[in-house]
């Protein structure tokens, strides 16, 4: 068979001449003499003696005898593909014009094979191609799809991972993120078993270079990766391939791939282009997770702050004040006569009491001990109860939860957006009355606190966090639920929603 270019033999078959053959001649020919006639003149040719022929090329050492010879072009639609020779007839006679023609039909034969074989052979190619793509489209999709639906980090690494290795059928896929100057194993999908806490530095590995570089690497022997794959618990790794992980020109991590399962290890260009691709979609859904993870964590220190400001401003603003008004009533008792000293004894006896309430009460607004002990109904009713009685609001509770026990976290969460509900209530509204409703349905927990208040002034208070509704929002999205605030002219309703697992 010719090559690309039809100048010289890519592929040279024989028949009767065995592997001794081979040996004694060496290199097969490469299309000189005689065969380089038959390339530039694509025509059958018959002769008596190769050697009288102007264009004999002779022959090497150790090559066998050869005298007679036909051959024929070929051709697939005009153009030669490559050339059908025979040689040495048996009986030492020559190659009749019969014999030529014979040949000439099984050459016109051999070009529909050879044509048939290559159509068949582009087609398979093509839908490789095809299936690749729409694998590496797929993959894209479900990315998209996460950075859409899913901000959680552990959760995108986890699905970049498996449909990563799945695009370039690796045997493993690691997903590497920069932390300073090292990379941080973040994930791992396939065989081996990584060490959850393994590190490698950026200037020892290979991975580093990919990524300060912005560039792919192919790697055929892992014993260019400057780290042993033995470290990552893929002792038996032979190839690898390395894309970096960008994002808006900012390099976050590498996807490190190893050995492409199927008879050849390595990984080819295809495979590089795949991945390249997957990987910007893939960045975009680390930064996008990575980034709503920092959100969060902010809107929870935020929350966790304004809440301690609370507690302080209650222990400042009563408990502290009265200790000091108790003391210094006792130091002026020292100075006064018995009589008038057991006066302010006893009276300091019943603000002692009252104090100790107070600290009772703001004790059991952390952690009301009803919440362990009896469940999330009797904690509700108890809240209800305490509010009515400190706050003198008619408070009305409806709770029906029945006998099951909640998830601790949900109980937790719904106490407390209720607490700072009815908080708020007392504290901003200026109502008459409140209702505390809180009903389990299909799965969910609906709590519900309305009352006949001021209601709240539009979006300053209800979009900017007052009355720490950025920490009743943030507790009820760590749980996965959602709250609601309506506000009209007169009251307000907050409405929370938890699912129950």
């Amino acid at each position: 068979m010719l090559d690309d270019r039809r100048r010289e033999l890519s592929q040279f078959l024989t028949s009767g001449a065995g592997p001794e053959v081979h040996q004694a001649v060496g290199h097969l020919p490469r299309g000189h003499g005689i065969l380089g006639l038959l390339i530039t003149e694509p025509e059958p040719i018959r002769l008596h003696d190769v050697a009288e022929h102007p264009r004999s090329y002779g022959f090497p050492p150790g090559h066998p005898p050869m005298r007679s010879f036909i051959g024929a072009p070929i051709a697939i639609r005009g153009e030669a593909w490559g050339n059908l020779y025979l040689t040495e007839k048996q009986g030492g006679a020559d190659f009749e014009a019969d014999d030529l023609r014979d040949l000439v039909a099984l050459a016109g034969w051999a070009a529909i094979a050879i044509d048939n074989a290559r159509l068949y052979h582009a087609s398979e190619e093509r839908r490789v191609e095809l299936e690749r793509a729409v694998g590496g489209m797929e993959a894209s999709m479900d990315i998209a799809i996460a950075v859409g639906g899913e901000t959680d980090l552990d959760r995108v690494l986890e699905l970049i991972a498996k449909r990563a290795r799945a695009l370039v059928e690796a045997d493993a896929l690691l997903i590497w993120l920069r932390d300073g100057e090292e990379l941080r194993l973040a994930a791992h999908a396939g065989g081996g078993s990584p060490p959850a806490d393994v590190v490698v530095p950026l200037a020892r590995a290979t991975m580093g270079e990919a990524l300060e570089r912005r560039q792919p690497q192919r790697v055929d022997d892992v014993r260019r990766l400057g780290v042993s794959p033995a470290v990552y618990g893929l002792p038996e790794a032979s190839s690898a391939l390395i894309v970096p992980l960008l994002f808006r020109g900012q390099g976050l991590g590498v996807l490190l791939a190893f050995d492409h399962l199927g008879d050849d290890a390595t990984f080819g260009v295809d495979d590089e282009r795949a991945l390249l691709s997957f990987a910007a979609s893939a960045a975009t859904a680390v930064a996008t997770a990575r980034t709503v993870s920092e959100q969060r964590l902010r809107d929870s220190l935020t929350a966790a702050e304004a809440e301690r400001k609370r507690w302080a401003r209650e222990l400042h603003d009563a408990t502290l004040q009265g200790l000091g008004a108790l003391k210094l009533g006792l130091s002026a008792a020292r100075r006064t006569d018995p009589q008038r000293t057991r006066e302010v004894l006893d009276a300091a006896v019943v603000q002692l009491d009252e104090e100790i309430a107070a600290l009772r009460a703001i004790v059991a607004d952390l952690r009301p001990a009803a919440l362990d002990e009896l469940g999330l109904g009797a904690a509700m009713r108890t809240l209800a109860s305490q509010v009515a009685a400190r706050s003198g609001l008619d408070v009305d509770a409806s709770v029906e939860l029945g006998d099951t026990r909640l998830p601790p976290d949900t109980e937790t969460i719904a106490y407390r957006i209720a607490q700072e509900a009815l908080t708020n209530v007392v504290k901003h509204a200026e109502a008459r009355s409140v209702r505390l409703e809180a009903r389990l349905r299909d799965g969910t927990l609906a709590v519900r606190v309305s009352d006949d208040g001021r209601g709240i002034n539009g979006e300053r208070d209800a979009g900017n966090g007052g009355f720490g509704l950025i920490g009743m929002r943030e507790r009820a999205a760590l749980a996965g639920g959602r709250m609601r605030i309506e506000s009209s002219g007169r009251g307000t309703t907050v409405e929370l929603s938890l699912p129950v697992g």
